[in-house]
């Protein structure tokens, strides 16, 4: 039994795997807050060509 803690101590294949999850969710928060500021100024610039557009017609 103690031979099967210690095998299970000293096992760090789940932490590591743990680490990547991690990086992967922080790297997502990271792409989903970018796009969302991006969006925001297309959004913007787009009205303003539409707008431009329609009074110029």
């Amino acid at each position: 039994m103690k031979k099967l803690v210690n095998r299970f101590m000293k096992d760090e294949s789940g932490a590591t795997a743990i680490e990547y999850g991690l990086i992967a969710a922080l790297i997502s928060v990271v792409i989903i807050a970018v796009m969302s500021t991006l969006g925001t100024g297309l959004k913007g610039a787009f009205s303003s060509i539409a707008s431009t557009l329609g009074t110029a017609g």
